[in-house]
């Protein structure tokens, strides 16, 4: 048995706090191998280096995970970066254990060998870590290290071979503090072509499914926790085009599941009014509907699969069953002119009863048919360092125009948030007074959440 420390360095709390599901799952696995695991939450700590430190000296370690969940908040307009914080907390670490130290999460897997030169860990697991992190603690156990410092994953873990998530008890605690939001994964991997999208070059461009009945058990230990949980699916989006989703749906329904939950919803895709009702009568009470553009031309040109009247019929269709809705836009893609951002605007205004969230320009990330663009068009070369914030806006935009034009068309509608961070005070201050749930509920309804009674 060895003695392992992960850590999450997260410390966004944009627009709510999210619970580390990824360290959770290699947590599991880990523990299932038989190692000693123990976890640190940098949210949990307020943020402490002299916790970490305690932490450490404490655990005495083998080896330390530190789990990246973002490299910056993708926000042109307020820009946090975050990768220069995980060196200092590597340097720290430093200070107080031998113990190789092994970057991962998703943050990592997009650009490992970058982060990995700038923050000077040893090592570093792109993709899946549940296996990979198992393989290399019996390495280690036996003295042989790899001799590769970056340890790649095959994405080939589906069914039951997908671990439910470790959820430490006191970690949980604070993020139902401080938002009551829960995070469970339903599935792995995604089939869209959106240009800017990683989760096909992280999680591979099919979807693999975690069982049903794993995913149920899930909710029901968490609630059994937490009476008032709110559960958040974080697949890349739940209504899958095969509709696997459904066998999700139909075991919670079995076992007469009534919590609230939200997922991220695509337009056009595979759901219709039955399906939605038999959800409702679960819990869904909000939908995260994965617009991304706001017009015909600017929607064609990131990819997607739908229009914008698909928008329109999937926002209307929730409405119809009462379930809040809320939509996020980059304005500023390829293709985009000034006649549709103003066009955009006007479709963004016009529907009703849901939250959006604009944000300004596109974060270029590799592995992306966005990457691709932006160095055939010269934004990006050799020489460029990605781990940087670099933003497409089309050449037929001016920066300073649109962020103008953003800030203008939307500063009289409560419902339509621009720059995405604006609200953020207010809604940490919702969360302080112990209202919980998702950021655009609170912004519709006030966030007020009640356990509903299942229809006789």
């Amino acid at each position: 048995m060895m003695k392992v420390l992960l850590i999450s360095t997260n410390w966004e709390t944009s627009p709510y706090p999210v619970y580390p599901i990824g360290m959770g799952m290699v947590a599991a696995a880990l523990k299932k191998a038989g190692h000693q695991v123990e976890l640190f939450d940098f949210l949990q700590s307020g943020r402490s280096i002299e916790a970490l430190r305690d932490k450490v000296k404490s655990a005495r370690p083998d080896a330390v995970g530190v789990s990246i969940r973002n490299i910056d908040n993708v926000n042109a307009v307020n820009e946090h970066r975050y990768i220069d914080t995980v060196r200092d907390i590597v340097a720290d670490l430093r200070q107080v254990t031998s113990a190789p130290v092994i970057l991962g999460g998703s943050a990592f897997s997009i650009m490992p060998e970058e982060i990995l030169a700038k923050v000077g860990a040893d090592y570093g697991v792109v993709g899946e870590g549940e296996v990979v992190m198992c393989g290399f603690m019996e390495s280690l156990a036996a003295g042989k290290l790899p001799e590769e410092r970056i340890l790649r994953a095959p994405q080939n873990l589906e069914n039951e071979t997908i671990p439910s998530a470790h959820y430490e008890p006191g970690i949980v605690d604070y993020y139902f503090a401080h938002g009551k939001t829960i995070s469970i994964q339903t599935k792995r991997g995604c089939d869209k072509h959106c240009i800017y999208c990683t989760y096909p070059f992280l999680e591979g461009k099919r979807f693999r499914m975690r069982r049903a009945a794993d995913v149920v058990d899930d909710i029901e230990r968490l609630a059994a926790a937490h009476e008032d949980s709110y559960i958040f699916f974080v697949d890349s989006l739940f209504n899958d085009s095969g509709g696997k989703y459904r066998e999700v749906v139909y075991e919670m329904h079995r076992r007469e599941i009534n919590i609230p939950w939200t997922a991220y919803i695509s337009p056009g895709g595979e759901l219709d009014e039955k399906m939605i009702a038999l959800m409702k009568e679960t819990g869904f009470d909000a939908a995260e509907i994965g617009a991304d553009a706001a017009s015909d031309i600017a929607l064609k040109g990131i990819g997607k699969d739908f229009n914008w009247q698909d928008v329109i019929n999937c926002n209307d269709l929730f409405r119809k069953h009462e379930i809040t809705t809320a939509h996020y836009y980059m304005f500023g893609g390829p293709g985009e002119t000034t006649e549709s951002v103003l066009e955009g605007i006007q479709n963004v205004r016009n529907l009703e009863q849901t939250a959006n969230f604009m944000f300004m320009g596109i974060r270029i990330l590799p592995g992306t048919g966005l990457m691709k663009i932006a160095q055939r068009e010269g934004l990006v070369t050799a020489e460029t360092d990605i781990v940087e914030p670099i933003y497409y806006i089309s050449k037929a935009l001016d920066r300073d125009w649109l962020e103008k034009t953003l800030t203008d068309g939307f500063a009289d509608k409560f419902n339509c948030v621009f720059p995405p961070d604006a609200l953020d005070d207010k809604l940490h201050l919702l969360h302080k007074l112990g209202i919980g749930g998702t950021a655009y509920d609170m912004l519709i309804g006030g966030g007020k959440r009640k356990r509903r009674k299942r229809a006789e």
